[in-house]
């Protein structure tokens, strides 16, 4: 079943178990890859609707970030409880250690050195991980290894 109807299916069910949390989650998302369909002017693959699934995430993370800064603890536990909705749409995600692993082998590829080269392993690196890390953790890592190098 590809995403578009795995998500209207969902969205159904949760409707009938009233759901609510899962149901608001589903239809932010739906309303995102409409809004992505309009944009591009046509419908969105599997790959389109988990770039914003992606972008849901990221959304999430910072809110939860933003949230815990503020002592919100009640607005932290209901993004948290959205994020974990979104993750179950997107492919399984890179442990740490698998994403030193790829970023490693990219850059004995490209030959990067040093800092300098964070630029040309991120350009490459990024379309492999797609929907399966999170950026601002490719990048920590990419980093960190340029500059042992």
């Amino acid at each position: 079943m590809i995403l578009q109807e795995r998500l209207t299916s969902d969205l159904r069910q949760a409707l009938k178990e009233g759901d609510t949390t899962r149901r608001s989650v589903i239809r932010l998302v739906i309303a995102g890859v409409k809004n992505a369909e309009i944009a591009k002017g046509a419908p969105l693959d599997d790959s389109g609707i988990v770039d914003v699934i992606a972008k849901e995430v990221k959304q999430h993370r910072e809110s939860i970030a933003e949230f815990s800064k503020g002592n919100r603890q009640d607005l932290v536990n209901k993004e948290e409880a959205e994020l974990a909705i979104l993750f179950g749409y997107l492919p399984q995600q890179m442990s740490r250690e698998e994403i030193v692993e790829t970023a490693r082998r990219l850059i004995e590829q490209v030959g990067a050195r040093g800092p300098g080269d964070k630029g040309k392993v991120m350009s490459q690196l990024m379309p492999q991980l797609k929907g399966r890390a999170d950026g601002r953790e490719v990048s920590d890592v990419v980093s960190e290894l340029l500059a042992g190098s």
